[in-house]
């Protein structure tokens, strides 16, 4: 049908509060991998999330990434992302290399600042600074990567790398494609000025206003002497697609209000003041407390979430693509959604949409 390339994405979220229940949905998703490897999926996207009970237990992805690598033949590992500045770049290098290593050259590693005061108070860093600690650890881990084993030197007041030489080193010359995720166009032309590709979402301002920043993110790019073309975009959404609408909407509503009402202050955070997209930061936080049926008519009209047949689906992905897409990561597995619905919509979708 399209050459957008298809992928997943988990915050990997646990409806209930019983160790069984965590257990088994690291079990599930873990199968979930598996069964996309075979099915043709591109890239299996895991957040790093701390201290969000219910709404994310991937504190540490790289470590589910590593086993997955060896269950899986094909699928791409994504880092979605690496909050870079909570550790020394140093352990950063060393582990995403390792990854890299050992699942033959498949990691793709997004990289972020986060955007969770409690996180950087746990880990003893200033919220404030978070732009400026994660511009100085990307480089840092980016010059580890490019020196191919030889010592380098870097000095900051949160790390030190004092003329050591890092290894493993990437399978992937010189390193991973180097991502980086964003919900604001500041942050879209961050990425475009260095040239990196773009993890995006649709739940913060909607599809339209995106696709506006991405034009802006290609034009930026251009501007600043890389192709267009050459870079990947990719948008994260929950997704459900059933042979009916109505058995769509009827199965997915409950568990993706679920879990949208437990990221919606994590995405727009109280000091969110972009006054050009108040609207959908209102309409974001309004929508969860509506009425079941009419969030899910505003979620889905702004395809800040898509729940639809296969034929609805396949006008998503398109609107999707000309919005300047490439790539879209499904969050298939949302809000505790049973694991057989989830392999069922998975299966449908390759077989079916995307047909």
């Amino acid at each position: 049908m399209t050459s957008l390339r298809v992928s997943l994405g988990y915050e990997l979220e646990v409806r209930g509060r019983s160790r069984d229940v965590e257990r088994r949905a690291f079990e599930n998703v873990m199968a979930q991998v598996v069964l996309a490897d075979e099915l043709g999926y591109d890239t299996a996207w895991f957040v790093e999330h701390h201290f969000t009970r219910g709404f994310s237990h991937s504190s540490a992805p790289d470590l589910v990434l590593a086993g997955l690598s060896q269950r899986t033949k094909r699928i791409h590992l994504g880092l979605g992302v690496v909050l870079l500045p909570f550790q020394t770049p140093i352990r950063t290098a060393e582990r995403v290399a390792t990854l890299d290593v050992i699942s033959g050259g498949r990691v793709e590693f997004g990289t972020g600042r986060g955007a969770s005061p409690l996180e950087y108070q746990a880990f003893q860093r200033p919220f404030e600074q978070s732009r400026e600690l994660w511009e100085e650890s990307l480089e840092a881990v980016l010059a580890i990567w490019n020196a191919d084993g030889e010592p380098i030197t870097r000095s900051s007041e949160y790390f030190e790398i004092p003329n050591v030489a890092v290894y493993p080193r990437p399978v992937q010359i010189p390193h991973p494609p180097v991502w980086v995720a964003s919900t604001s166009l500041e942050g879209y032309l961050a990425a475009a000025r260095q040239g990196y590709n773009l993890l995006g979402m649709t739940m913060l301002k909607g599809l339209d206003d995106v696709a506006e920043d991405i034009a802006k993110y290609k034009q930026c790019l251009a501007d600043n002497g890389f192709d267009p073309e050459s870079r990947r975009i990719a948008l994260m959404i929950p997704w459900y697609v059933a042979p009916t609408k109505e058995e769509a909407v009827t199965t997915a509503a409950d568990p993706i209000l679920w879990y949208l009402r437990r990221q919606v202050n994590l995405v727009a955070p109280p000091s969110y003041t972009d006054a050009r997209h108040a609207t959908h930061r209102v309409l974001g936080q309004a929508a969860v407390g509506m009425p079941p049926d009419e969030a899910m008519q505003v979620l889905r009209d702004h395809h800040m979430v898509v729940i639809d047949d296969v034929e609805g689906s396949r006008k998503a992905v398109a609107q999707i693509q000309a919005a300047g897409a490439t790539d879209l990561i499904l969050q298939a597995q949302v809000g505790g959604l049973a694991h057989e619905l989830v392999t069922d919509s998975m299966k449908l979708f390759i077989s079916e949409v995307m047909r």
